[in-house]
């Protein structure tokens, strides 16, 4: 097949049958196609958007360009989880273990941090020892054990999509909601999973920054699974505010933990935890009622289940039991921005500004190559429509030196915007699909 025929053909805005998708997912996947005809395609589709056959028949093609997780044999429903990333988003790191000690066979890729949004890798890192290079039969093995694994992205699972994401990430294309589409969701089709629960962020610490753009993804994912025959529940999160009180790695390990201990420091992420349990028992037909869902999910909270399957996971892949050795990094200087005004009440606190504050304290990658620095963070003291007083601490700078805190200081102050009427603090969840 004449490759510069399927470029021609997306330019013209022809549609591409699954062959000639396939075409382009193997091609990528093994090197065939040289990049500057992938990179020519990919613009081809961006300004002529695939359409939801299409788009079905490309996330197909790149899910089956590489191995597959196999895991039959594990007891049902395989269910997933997938965030389109946001700021102090660590529900990974609770709602695996709760999904598990519900009964749930759960086994999960994620990646590394993208821009402002953390990724859940570079937290489980701050865990020290933890495995995150997990072959799939190691996978496999852990989770007919504990009921949960979660590994790294994996060179043999959709190499399509890796090949493909690199090129989109330096060719303006990342913004097509079906390629979007195609590289979440044939990762998790690698992954085995037949219950996939996808939560889409909303807001300024979000890619998808405004309620129509997220709408229109959450549908097109629902689409895409629905013609793959997978069962795909997502629904719209506010992300105008960063998720609880934790921006940075080690401090949202932390966090998640305490939530798992019954001392969630926020109630909107536990909330938000209990809110995705339900979707995902509700999507396998766990149980008939959202409301029965956040029933058991609390159950297994305040019994103590899900912090011992946390424990058992975090053993399981070799990782330090930090909630006995105090062994998760800590900044060497923690100090508090104060507000200076007369009082009011808090009307708004910008995500994407304390996400990219996070980055310039080491926390986050300006380059991929970054090293980052797991002890560093913002601690957000205060919420959305709460009520303060002049010398109110708003938030805790963790940093690895005095001068970085003086570098981003005015940044996270310029975060957070203040009424002198009461505010209500916006809702949770947007929507759903």
């Amino acid at each position: 097949m004449n490759f510069v025929d399927l470029i021609g053909k997306k330019r013209d805005g022809l549609t591409l049958s699954y062959e000639e998708l396939a075409t382009v997912a193997n091609g990528a996947a093994t090197g065939a196609i040289p990049d500057y005809q992938l990179s020519a395609w990919l613009m081809a589709a961006f300004l002529n958007p695939l359409d939801e056959q299409e788009t079905a028949w490309l996330t197909k093609a790149m899910a089956e360009s590489g191995a597959r997780i196999d895991l039959t044999g594990l007891p049902k429903p395989w269910v997933d989880k997938h965030s389109t990333g946001g700021v102090g988003d660590k529900t990974t790191l609770v709602l695996l273990p709760i999904l598990a000690a519900c009964g749930l066979t759960v086994v999960k890729m994620s990646g590394r941090g993208l821009g402002i949004t953390g990724g859940t890798i570079d937290k489980l890192s701050a865990i020290p020892g933890f495995r995150l290079d997990l072959s799939p039969e190691e996978m496999k093995a852990q989770a007919a054990e504990i009921g949960v694994a979660l590994t790294g992205q994996s060179p043999n699972l959709a190499p399509a999509d890796k090949a493909l994401y690199a090129l989109r990430d330096v060719t303006g294309t990342v913004g097509s909601i079906p390629l979007i589409v195609s590289s979440i969701l044939s990762k998790k089709i690698a992954g085995g999973a037949d219950t996939i629960v996808l939560d889409v962020k909303c807001g300024s610490g979000a890619f998808m920054e405004t309620p129509e753009d997220a709408q229109k993804l959450a549908a097109a994912l629902v689409e895409t699974g629905r013609r793959l025959g997978l069962a795909v529940k997502a629904s719209i999160s506010d992300m105008a505010q960063p998720l609880g009180s934790m921006v940075g790695n080690a401090l949202e390990v932390k966090e998640a933990y305490d939530v798992l201990k019954g001392q969630a420091p926020n109630a909107r992420f536990q909330d938000l935890c209990v809110y995705y349990t339900a979707e995902t028992l509700e999507a396998c037909g766990k149980v008939s009622r959202i409301e029965d869902g956040k029933a058991q999910a609390l159950e297994v909270l305040e019994s103590g289940k899900a912090l011992k399957k946390f424990k058992e996971w975090v053993r399981a892949q070799e990782g330090d039991a930090f909630w006995d050795s105090g062994s998760l990094p800590e900044a060497a200087v923690v100090e508090p921005l104060r507000f200076g005004g007369a009082g009011g009440y808090v009307q708004a606190i910008d995500a994407r500004a304390i996400g990219q504050a996070v980055i310039d304290l080491g926390g986050g990658r300006k380059r991929k190559d970054d090293q980052l620095d797991l002890s560093v963070g913002v601690e957000i003291l205060v919420r959305v429509g709460q009520q303060i007083r002049e010398g109110t601490n708003l938030a805790k700078v963790h940093a690895s030196s005095l001068e970085k805190i003086l570098e981003v200081g005015p940044m996270i102050s310029k975060a957070f915007t203040f009424s002198d009427t009461p505010v209500q603090e916006p809702p949770l969840i947007l929507g759903s699909f």
